[in-house]
């Protein structure tokens, strides 16, 4: 059969540095930065202690695909913030090399005819798994950092599957591609091309793979000119991003973060995610008949919150960091700690605890929390943050802070803990 007109024909693309050398420069570059984002974002499952129950984990189904390692710690305090901050700011930094590398790889898409054999085949499907799986990925992820929730269904669901799909592609195309890569890389010098100019840019030899052109128009820009364009749009993106979990001046920079920036002053003027409003939260709900339940070995404690006020108080100071990579610098937040209410609740060796929220029911309104976060010094059930009451929008009466803990699973306006052994 001929080939249609337009992409199909191999006459379509005539870009002169379109080929094998610089195709694999963008290959090299996410076959580096591909698996940090699978690992961090591995990592990032982990932090929600998925094994103990559908609260923390609400991926239905998971099967293998769900599998968990280990524990995760508290230690250090800063750990989510820096695996997630690393995980979505690579994530955005990485977009124009995906993009300047599909741009390399078009030809491919348009190939004629479609399948010529059963390893073509393989590979044909193995590269729409990769493309499909990458813009999945990618998109569903800024949409997230942008608190743009137009997904039809959980990001959390949709992004967990996706991964697992776009890496398994991902996989499958490196161990087809490695070799030629390889010695695509070989083929010349990074430093020669850096050197090159316009006048001076001249076609690759031809191709297997059809990614040079048969028909090469004038170069308009040098290789170096598109690795120099990608490199400075990866730069950019970094400058209006990385600040929102870097913290500091550089804070002020990021420009394309919803939390990027200070939201206000005084002690409790730290970024929020979800404020009281938005979840359902009114200040009747936490006025004076709030009630602290704590459920254990022995009969249901009630306490009222000044109650909870007379009891010793302890300070930690940690920060809260979010999946959407944001998260704030270090607050000095006091209260009880976890331990002791464990302790109080005739449970001090309880190997999890129950959290539930005012916030009337959804997802994350309740969560649980390991054995080890309730143990550790710094877990609190804070009352106060950086020396006055909460606000209303930080979880007033009473939240969860614990180190290391994803800024969701610190669950804010407190109503019942139920320690378990």
């Amino acid at each position: 059969m001929p080939a249609p007109p337009g992409p199909f024909r191999p006459g379509f693309w005539r870009s002169p540095i379109r080929g094998p050398w610089l195709t694999s420069v963008f290959g090299l570059v996410l076959l580096v930065g591909i698996p940090i984002l699978f690992v961090t974002g591995a990592l990032s499952y982990a932090a929600y202690n998925p094994d103990l129950g559908p609260l923390n984990d609400q991926t239905p189904d998971k099967g293998l695909l769900g599998f968990y390692l280990f524990d995760w710690p508290t230690h250090p305090a800063w750990l989510y913030r820096l695996t997630q901050g690393v995980h979505v700011t690579l994530g955005v930094v990485l977009v124009p090399v995906v993009l300047a590398k599909l741009w390399s790889v078009i030809p491919k898409l348009f190939e004629w005819p479609p399948v010529r054999s059963a390893a073509h085949a393989l590979e044909r499907l193995s590269l729409l798994m990769l493309v499909g799986g990458a813009v999945f990925e990618f998109v569903t992820g800024i949409l997230n950092i942008q608190l743009y929730y137009v997904f039809p269904g959980s990001f959390y669901t949709l992004h967990f599957y996706g991964a697992w799909v776009f890496v398994a592609a991902f996989v499958i195309h490196v161990a087809l591609k490695l070799g030629r890569l390889v010695r695509a890389l070989g083929s010349r010098s990074l430093w020669g091309e850096l050197r090159t100019g316009v006048a001076g840019t001249r076609p690759e030899p031809p191709d297997t793979d059809g990614l040079v052109a048969v028909d090469p128009a004038p170069p308009t820009i040098a290789r170096r000119g598109a690795l120099a364009l990608v490199g400075a749009g990866s730069l950019a993106l970094f400058v209006v991003t990385a600040g929102q979990s870097i913290g500091g001046w550089t804070r002020t920079t990021a420009l394309l973060a919803p939390h990027g920036r200070e939201p206000g002053d005084g002690p409790n003027g730290f970024q929020i995610n979800k404020t009281a409003a938005s979840v359902g939260i009114s200040a009747a709900m936490v006025g004076p008949d709030w009630r602290l339940e704590v459920h254990g070995a022995g009969p249901v404690q009630v306490f009222t919150r000044e109650q909870l006020l007379a009891m010793r108080q302890r300070s930690a100071q940690l920060p809260i960091a979010c999946v959407e990579g944001w998260s704030t610098t270090d607050q000095h937040w006091s209260g009880l700690r976890l331990a002791d209410l464990a302790a109080l609740a005739g449970l001090p060796d309880a190997t999890d605890v129950l959290v539930e929220s005012v916030q009337p029911p959804g997802p994350y309104s309740s969560v649980v929390l390991r054995g080890n976060q309730i143990r550790d010094p710094r877990s609190l059930l804070a009352l106060h943050v950086n020396g006055v009451d909460l606000s209303l929008d930080h979880g007033y009466p009473a939240r969860i802070i614990v180190p290391a803990n994803p800024g969701v699973n610190n669950t804010k306006w407190v109503r019942r803990l139920t320690f378990r052994t």
